[in-house]
Parts: C-alpha cells; structure tokens; sequence
C-alpha cells in the first residue's frame, strides 16, 4: 500500500510512537518561527530551560504583530528579541520586512522539512511541500531545545482538484469552498492533502492561500505536492538547491476524498462571523461596503497585489469607501514599486499600510461602528477586526478591489477578465531587513535586553486531588481564542505580561470574569462544542491558568488548544455524554474527587446539583504526566 505525502514526511521525522490515526507521535523538527505577539512569550520559556543555542536547522524570529508603538511596550519587546535572537542561534525578522508566513515561504522553507510556528497559520509553509504545523508557544520552544513535538497521528483528507480556475476566479474562492463543504471542524485532527491535476494550474502563493486557511478547517496542517511549479518558484528566490521532488504514491490510500472541479468555481464570501458561513458573492452583491483590506497572510503575495491592481488600474473607489492594502513582505512591496503596482493603488485613492498583519488582528484599520468590512483575511470573529458590530466579510482580492470602485459586493466575474499574473523568473531579493544570530564564540558575551512589561513566566503547581469550586462561565459552541483572549490594539503590547494581559481574559463574553476568577481563587469553565478554534495563542490557556482555572470541560476541543491547556497545567475534560452539557450552569459548584487517580484512569465524576455527571480525558501518557507536574515547563525541567 502506498503512502501519502504528508505521511511520508512523517515517516521521515518520527522519533516516538506508531503513525496510526489518534495515537501520540512525536516528530523531529527541522524548523521553527515564532511572531511577536507570541514570540516574546515562547523564549522567555526557552530561555528557563537553560539551553545554550537552538537544535533546530533554522529558526526564525518575526515582528509582524506588534508593530504599532503606541507606548515603549512593543518597541521593547522587539528589543528583547531582537537581542535573544542573537544570543541563541535565532534569525531575525526585522518590524517592516513583512508577515511571518509570507517571508518564511519566500526566504527559508524548504519542501520535505517539517516546521512548527507559534502561530495557527504556519500551515502556510504546505503550498512549498513542508509538513508545517501552529502550536503552542511551549511546544515550540521544546522543540528550539531540541525535543520532539507530539501530537495525536493525524488521518489525511485528500481534496483532489481538476480543473482551472475561470477568470477572475482564486485560489480563495478554493478554500472557501473547502470550508463550505467541511466547516471549521471539519479538519480536526486531519491533514489535507492536495492531488489531481488541478494542482499543476496553481502558483506557489495560490497554494500558499489555499494551505494557510486550512488553519479554519481546525486541520493540523494542509499540504500541496513538491513539483516543477515549486522548482520555478525556488528558482525565483535564487533558492533552487532546497528544491527537493515530493509527491504521494500513486496508489496512497486516504480517510476520505473530497473532489473540487476548479473550472466550476464561482466567486465565494465568507459571512459574518465564521470562515464557514460561505456563500456565493453573486447573492450578496449590491450591498453597501464601508471599508475594504487587501493583504494578510492569506493574500498579500506579489501575484494577489497584481490582481487586485489590475482591477483598480484607472479607475477610483467609491467616496464612501476606504480602502487599505497591506503588502506581505519587502519583496513585495519593492516589486510592486518597480512594477508601477503601487502607483494603481495610489492612484485610485488606496492607503498603504505597512507590511505587516495590522488590520487582520485589528491593529490598526478598524472598521466604522457597524460598518460593513470586506477583507482578504482568514478570519472573521465577532470583534477581531477591532470593531465589535462591524460585519466582515472574507473574500478574494478580485472581488474586494471590485467592490471597492462600486461600493457595494460586486461580483467580479461581472467586470472584465483580469489576465493571471505571471510570476517573475527572479524575484528583487534583499535581505537587509534578516539579521542573522552571532556565532557561537560571540554569543556567550551577549546580554538579553529586557524592559519593565516583560515579567517572569508565572510558575506551574502539581495536579490537585480534589477541587470543590464554582462553574465560572459557561459559553456555547466554537468558542474562539479570540472570546477567550482577544487580540487588538489595546491588548496585545502585554502578550509579555500574563499578570495583565489576563485582565482581558474573556472580555469579549463576560467583562466581569477576570475580576470573578480572582476573587472566587479559581474554578472551572465549560463549553460546547469545538472550544479554542481559532489562532494557536496559548495565553488563551495561560491567562485562564493565572486566573486559577484548573479545569475546562467541553463537547469537543480545538487541537492546538487543547494542547495548549496541558501545557499550561489545565485539565481538558470532555462530557461523554454531550447532553450532559445542559446539566450544569454557570455558578453552581461542582466537586471533582480522586483527580490524580482518575487522571491515569482517563474518566472522571463530576458531582453537580446532586447528579454524577461521567466525563472523560482524551490524553496520551506524556501529557497526563504533564499534567501531574504542573506543566510542560515543569515536566521538561525535571527531565
């Protein structure tokens, strides 16, 4: 029997455990990258293992997030990593040199290899041919330390594309259509695998589009063949020795196949606020827009910024309009320049912002108070654009630069056709803005540089026995990182700083919570189905944990949350019963007994208004082991 792709990577990498669907592996990491907002977090945990230098090939540090300095916290925190980078063998991504997944494609993946981010959307890194997977800030520390990365075998989803996309069509019109079909659970704990000889049609930044929003599928990671068009792509960036063939075997078998004909694609939006809410664009069309944003990891690549250019050239947007675009990296900003692309955009009323994710994570360009936003982004949460009761829309460049000059949804394929950009034989490379570590000789007399908003990570306690304690807030289905910690310009300066940034913790849902959590000394929480899908954020687990929530219970958990949670020290229980859910209320107070026996047993009671509700710990060995030391910094320093 043959293998896929991503399961051959697999087999290359794996250093414990056996490649069977939902049991632990651990994998060998070749690369890692982190992003400011969660970069800081993820070495100061590093930097408490004692470890000289990274173990990893490459390792690369991005500004990206952070990037509005408001106050000395941001500009601080780049300091710090700019000069940790240094100090332990780390690459350095300057603030303005672009977004961590569109730099990383272009200057340093390499297909074969396996990469791990702090940030949900490193699956970028499939369009190139890398198994390349979001995790938490402490797993991706782990593995700078050398040590594997474990997580639940995945099964692989083959989405086999025929086809070619019409004019005026895009690659994101293909990852809606996936989330269409399959929704934001669709891909947990999966891979999706591209095959068909649709594939040949698509661009590296096209797959790079289609394989980043797999992030919203809740899948692992999304993966594209290494072929000739990664070869020309590799060539361009005057990269042709990582050029490496990689394709699955003819006769891989795969959990289930999903069949996409490109050539029968229309035009796709995303409503407010679910990546799977897609319907066509032709049945939203004529509605009002106030604001539009061309950029993100999503859509900022050379080619996006080409289409969404030629659409605008010669004409002007809507008077009531506003209209950002954001570029993906220096590269792309420089060749727009040469190219004259900046000039259409500046010429038909656009502003430029900087090169960075700003609008996506609602730093920055927020949307008028109930105003309608559409953007070539991957998400759309109630309130991430910074903008509580603006509706955002998720659409491709084509359609959000038609609708720009109309100022309502118009439906590209109604202008004229756009011919599709051809990408340059060598791209303008100019790495200025990467500054590589010093050596090992110059380091050791190299000092970190830390400001007053970096505090100490907070210390982990064991497991308790017993906890008699009050259901702190309950929420309903697909519960994001983004409720439970939210991103903005407010917020994100004290992703370095747990004590305060747990302030926040929940305010989207309950304002009262942080101050309730104290107050009672802890308690639990309780969701529905898919809690902690979204962005792999893990002070969504460790500002909970700061608060004193030990436990959550849930129907379902997103991956890299629930991941995240152990890491942190917080138990993730799951009803066995889902209707058991209705059962408990927020205030009540619940009693779990026998926690660390029952933790080896994998189920657990829990006593609530004088029912016994059955519940149960869906954990390998490894994390109930790091459950019981309080944490994976605990657990990893006592090895």
């Amino acid at each position: 029997m043959g293998k896929t792709l991503a399961e051959k990577i697999i087999d290359a990498h794996l250093v414990s455990g056996e490649p069977i669907p939902g049991r632990e592996i651990g994998l060998r990491i070749d690369q890692t990258l982190t992003q400011d907002a969660t970069g800081t977090m993820a070495y100061l945990e590093f930097e408490s293992m004692g470890i000289p230098r990274v173990r990893t090939e490459r390792s690369v540090a991005y500004v990206d997030h952070n990037t509005l300095q408001s106050g000395f916290e941001n500009a601080d925190d780049h300091r710090y990593l700019a000069s940790v980078a240094a100090k332990y063998g780390i690459w350095y991504s300057r603030p303005g040199n672009g977004i961590c997944h569109q730099v990383h494609y272009e200057r340093f993946g390499i297909p074969g290899k396996t990469l791990i981010g702090s940030d949900s959307h490193t699956p970028t890194g499939g369009g190139l041919g890398m198994l390349a997977i979001g995790a938490g800030g402490m797993d991706v520390a782990v593995a700078m330390a050398g040590g594997a990365y474990h997580l639940p075998m995945p099964r692989i989803i083959e989405v086999r594309l025929t086809g070619a996309l019409r004019p005026n069509v895009s690659a994101k019109d293909v990852i809606l259509e996936v989330l269409r079909r399959l929704t934001v659970k669709g891909g947990v704990g999966a891979i999706i695998e591209y095959t068909g000889e649709g594939v040949k049609t698509l661009s590296v930044p096209e797959r790079c589009t289609i394989t980043n929003m797999g992030a919203e599928l809740g899948a692992t990671s999304s993966i594209f063949p290494s072929d000739e068009i990664t070869k020309e792509f590799l060539a361009a960036e005057d990269r042709l020795g990582d050029y490496r063939p990689m394709k699955a075997d003819a006769d891989a078998v795969y959990s289930e196949t999903v069949e996409i004909n490109l050539s029968e694609l229309v035009p796709l939006a995303a409503c407010p606020h679910s990546p799977d809410r897609v319907v066509p664009v032709s049945e939203l069309a004529g509605k009002r827009v106030d604001q539009v944003a061309i950029g993100s990891c999503t859509n900022s690549s050379l080619s996006d910024m080409t289409k969404a250019a030629s659409v605008l050239r010669g004409k002007v947007i809507a008077d009531h309009v506003s209209l950002g675009i954001s570029p993906g990296s220096r590269q792309v900003l420089t060749m727009m320049t040469e190219q004259g692309l900046l000039n259409d955009f500046i010429d038909a009323g656009a502003r430029i912002l900087e090169c960075t994710c700003g609008p996506c994570i609602g730093m920055g360009f927020s949307p008028n108070s109930g105003g309608v936003s559409l953007r070539t982004f991957n998400r759309n949460f109630l309130g991430r654009s910074g903008t509580k009761d603006a509706e955002v829309y998720l659409v491709s460049p084509e359609t959000a630069a038609a609708s720009a000059i109309t100022g309502v949804i118009t439906d590209p394929t109604t202008l004229p056709p756009i011919e599709k950009p051809k990408l340059p034989k060598r791209f303008r490379i100019n790495d200025s803005g990467i500054i590589p570590p010093l050596s090992e000789e110059e380091a050791k007399e190299a000092e970190v540089v830390r400001g007053p908003n970096i505090k100490p990570f907070p210390k982990g306690n064991p497991l308790e026995k017993e906890l008699t304690v009050p259901v702190l807030l309950k929420v309903e289905d697909n519960i994001t990182t983004d409720h439970i910690m939210p991103a903005g310009s407010k917020i994100l300066p004290y992703r370095s700083n747990i004590p305060k940034i747990s302030e926040f913790c929940f305010s989207v849902i309950d304002e009262t919570f942080p101050r309730r959590a104290l107050e009672s000394g802890g308690g639990i929480i309780v969701g529905g189905e898919n809690y902690g899908q979204g962005s792999s954020r893990e002070h969504a687990a460790l500002a909970p944990r700061y608060l004193g929530i030990r436990i959550v219970i849930a129907k379902s958990f997103a991956r890299i949350h629930a991941a995240n949670l152990v890491n942190a020290g917080i138990l993730p229980l799951v009803f066995i019963d889902p209707a058991d859910y209705d059962w408990v209320e927020q205030g009540m107070t619940v009693t779990i007994h026998d926690i660390r026996e029952s933790l080896e047993k994998g189920t657990f009671d829990l006593k609530a208004a004088g029912r016994m509700i059955p519940l149960k710990a869906e954990l390998a060995p490894r994390q109930k082991e790091i459950l019981l030391a309080g944490g994976l910094l605990e657990y990893a320093a006592a090895r």
